[in-house]
Parts: structure tokens; sequence; C-alpha cells
């Protein structure tokens, strides 16, 4: 089974946002990831309700929603309602993360934890049966076009053996860096799903690389 590929929207032409929405629709991608970043909780900001019911009104592929946000709790219903299909919150930002698991649940979307890369997988571990998605970050986040940091592909290897043994469904999403030179490492060590911003948006041919990143010419874990 080929790797999940989701096109960040970050990296898109906001000039020309509609264009690169419906090039997306068009190619082999599977979902478009959506990065709300709030300024807080990391040092940017990217955008809100407006970006994201563009994205829904537009898109045929479901919305990867990655919330960098202090507090994702208070916008879990609004961001549903926006078009979420899945909504997925950090780790260090939710001081009560089964609530705000079982809140992401409660509005009919899938839930995911996002690991900074500071952050050991271990501790997902009481988390990890309740949830649809692990996402692990290869970069500090905050900013597109960032260095893939090495130790990962042992977070990823650690976090796929967890998995099987305690939930073979996970989705392991890997996002930061990830280039058509890492990808294979990162398909090896136990990753499905795979975010790419840069490394699609800036190509002469992002159809084509989109399609590069879905062929695999070794076994994946499959969900």
């Amino acid at each position: 089974m080929n790797p999940i590929i989701a096109p960040s929207i970050l990296s898109a032409d906001f000039a020309h946002l509609q264009r690169d929405i419906e090039m997306i629709n068009s190619s082999a991608a599977d979902w478009f990831h959506v990065d709300i970043m709030d300024g807080v909780f990391v040092p940017n900001i990217s955008f809100g309700f407006p970006i994201m019911e563009s994205l829904k009104k537009f898109s045929h592929k479901p919305l990867d929603v990655h919330l960098m946000i202090v507090d994702p709790q208070r916008y879990i219903q609004k961001f549903s309602d926006a078009g979420a299909a899945i909504i997925t919150v950090h780790f260090e930002a939710c001081t009560h993360l089964h609530r705000v698991i079982q809140l992401i649940k409660d509005c009919g979307c899938k839930a995911g934890v996002a690991l900074n890369p500071h952050t050991p997988i271990s501790q997902l571990e009481d988390i990890l049966p309740e949830i649809d998605l692990a996402l692990v970050m290869s970069v500090n986040p905050g900013f597109g076009g960032q260095s893939f940091i090495p130790n990962t592909l042992k977070k990823v290897s650690d976090l796929r053996a967890m998995a099987d043994n305690m939930h073979r469904e996970l989705i392991i999403e890997v996002d930061g860096g990830i280039n058509l030179k890492n990808k294979n490492q990162l398909l090896q060590a136990g990753a499905n799903a795979l975010v790419a911003g840069n490394a699609i948006f800036n190509t002469e041919s992002p159809l084509d690389t989109i399609q590069q990143f879905k062929s695999i010419d070794l076994p994946i874990h499959t969900i």
C-alpha cells in the first residue's frame, strides 16, 4: 500500500490559492495538511478560519488540520465545523490530553497527537490506543523549509514498535524537512503518512513530485 501524502498548504502560493488547491485535487496526494499557528505555542502566525473555509469550499480531499496553538480545546468544534477531517493537537499544549482527544472524536473527526522533536515517544504510551494518528515533528514547529532532524528516524522506529504492540492501525505521520531523498528511510522506519511543503510546491512540476512521493519500491506498514 502506498503511503499517505499530505502536501502542506502553508507552502502554497497564497496569491493563487485556489489554483494550488485545484492542483492538489487533481494530484495523487491524499490529504491537505493545514498548519494552524498562533504565535504563542510556536513563534509564527499562519492562518485561521477564513483560509479553512476556502479550503473546505474548493478541496476534494480530507483536511488534515495540525493545531500548533495553546489551549486547542477552545477551537476544536470550530475547526470541525470549518471542514477538518483530522485534528491533531500537541502533547505539549494539552494539560488534559484525554479530554481533548475525546472532544475531537465527539466532533466526528479523527484524533491525532503531535510530538515536538525533544519529546520522547514514551509520552504517547497511555494515550496511544485512543488516537488515530501520531505526528512526529522532524523539525521544531513554526516555520517551513527547515532541515530534517536525523534522530526522527529512531523515534519513528520506536513508535512503530510500540504501535505494533498496542495499536496496529495507528497512522504514523512525519512532518518537517521531508523530501524525496529521505522519504524511503522514513517509510522503512515505520511511517505511513508524510507531510511535504517546499519539497512539493517549490518544484517545476508539483504533480510529478507528488507522484514520486507516492511511488515506493519497498514494503511499508499498511493501515
